[in-house]
């Protein structure tokens, strides 16, 4: 039988940057190395690259750990790299494995062999690391003001439904009317939580790996203050191995996304209802639905259930990295390379869907009629009855079962004249407490959420100092 022989022939990535220069005889496997390649999508991370690169080479200068004259050569050539990225002029090699080594090729040939000082006291396992941190910083600032953004448009679209009244659900049966602001309020709390869980994550992505090096830290004399400084973290990480390793961030934002995802799920699979004819409680935009190939007539909710279908995408990506990072050793391990397309692809879709939803939820147009209506069915009083029972002393338990079976008669089925139940607003102001559903305690939570959302408005925060430069 033929044996197929093996391609020996060496890569680009083999000669770059001298990584496999000393070590192998052999070039790699071609069909390894586009295995091995990452540039098809850590490329993203570009921009994240040449600031911690920036950030690095400075400190290297200020420390004397490189020449001056060799930090301000290796800055300008990366600030060069990065303006021909900006510009749409920067040609990615895949040969070349990722987007640092992509960025260390270009800056070589821009400056040549100076560019090599800039590796030193530096690894790639630091190095992609941090700009991961980077990432995730931002992707947590654009989601937590989306997320504002939509929480705003709840507000604003309960405040002007204040006086409109639904039927309020359990196991899909009509059960109590509510306000229909006091119903949407309660995706805003889900969103708030949400938001609450973004800030908490962005604290425990502060940190700042580089000078990990590999896993061990450097023999370099090294100032990680002065780097967490310029690009604005509050610290230093505390443990080199666990620096390199860790991902914990990573799948914070996807956890945190995943709620977000089926908070926003849950109010796509309302509007799904609600604007249906069988409920005819709202109708949707225009703008955020689509037509039948076949059906004249139909008008498709298509933007919810794009939102509801796209949450099971980003509960897959969490998943998908718990199942990588749940039996590797310390530190760092190849299988970390798909850290980011799960980590790429909630971002994208979480912010996605924020957007989709705060541009629906303002234009929606409620049916307060058949909303009224529905609210209105006498069996919702059961509960005011039971209640009234009870205070005339009649214990709760027994009361529960004079109404039930009231509820059952022939006579409650076909209706009973208004002066025998209580109406949909008398039930609404009954229950005024904190959290109830009169007007005034509904008007509460508004105003409360407005005051939440202005406090978000203040001025970002500013990047920290660090010990002085030497010398």
């Amino acid at each position: 039988m033929a044996v197929r022989s093996r391609n020996k022939t060496k890569t680009g990535s083999d000669d770059a940057a001298g990584i496999r220069k000393g070590r192998f005889r052999e070039g790699m496997d071609p069909v390894f190395a586009r295995f091995n390649a990452s540039i098809s999508f850590d490329k993203r991370l570009f921009e994240q690259d040449i600031q911690g690169s920036i950030a690095h080479v400075k400190m290297l200068a200020a420390e004397r750990i490189i020449p001056e004259s060799d930090g301000l050569a290796i800055e300008q050539g990366l600030q060069e790299v990065l303006a021909d990225y900006r510009r749409g002029e920067f040609t990615f090699r895949e040969e070349l494995e990722d987007v640092h080594i992509n960025i260390e090729e270009a800056l070589k040939a821009k400056i040549g062999d100076i560019a090599g000082k800039l590796h030193t006291a530096r690894s790639r396992n630091d190095q992609v690391v941090l700009d991961l941190r980077l990432y995730a910083r931002e992707k947590n600032e654009q989601v937590r003001a989306d997320l504002a953004a939509l929480m705003a448009a709840i507000v604003q679209k309960a405040e002007e439904s204040i006086d409109l009244i639904v039927p309020g659900y359990t196991h899909l049966q009509r059960a109590q009317p509510v306000r229909l602001a006091h119903h949407l309020m309660a995706y805003f709390q889900m969103l708030m939580r949400d938001l609450d869980r973004f800030r908490g994550s962005l604290f425990r992505a502060d940190e700042m790996p580089l000078g990990s090096a590999a896993l061990a830290g450097t023999t370099f004399p090294i100032n990680r203050e002065y780097v967490a400084g310029i690009l604005g973290f509050s610290r230093p990480t505390a443990n080199s191995m666990d620096a390199v390793s860790d991902r914990d961030f990573v799948l914070e934002f996807l956890f945190n996304s995943s709620m977000v995802m089926m908070h926003l799920s849950r109010l796509a699979e309302e509007l799904i209802l609600w604007s249906s004819s069988e409920y005819g409680y709202c109708t949707l935009p225009d703008a955020y639905c689509s037509g039948s190939s076949i059906m004249p007539q139909k008008k498709n909710p298509d933007a919810c259930e794009l939102v509801r279908g796209k949450t099971g995408r980003v509960y897959g990506d969490l998943v998908a990295l718990l199942t990588t990072a749940k039996a590797l050793p310390l530190t760092y391990n190849k299988d970390l390379q798909e850290d980011k397309e799960p980590f790429f692809d909630a971002a994208d879709t979480v912010l996605g869907s924020l957007k989709i939803m705060a541009g629906l939820v303002p234009s929606i147009e409620f049916n307060a009629k058949r909303m009224y209506e529905a609210a209105s069915d006498p069996s919702l009083a059961a509960t005011d009855l039971a209640d009234r029972l009870t205070r005339e002393g009649v214990p709760f338990r027994e009361a529960h079962a004079k109404i039930g079976a009231l509820v059952r008669a022939e006579s409650t089925k076909k209706g009973k004249t208004p002066r025998d139940f209580p109406n949909p607003e008398a039930m609404v102001e009954a229950r005024d407490h904190i959290g109830g559903t009169a007007r005034e305690r509904v008007m509460e939570q508004i105003n409360a959420a407005k005051m939440f959302l202005t406090s978000l408005e203040g001025p970002p925060r500013e990047p920290k100092t660090s010990r002085k430069r030497k010398g």
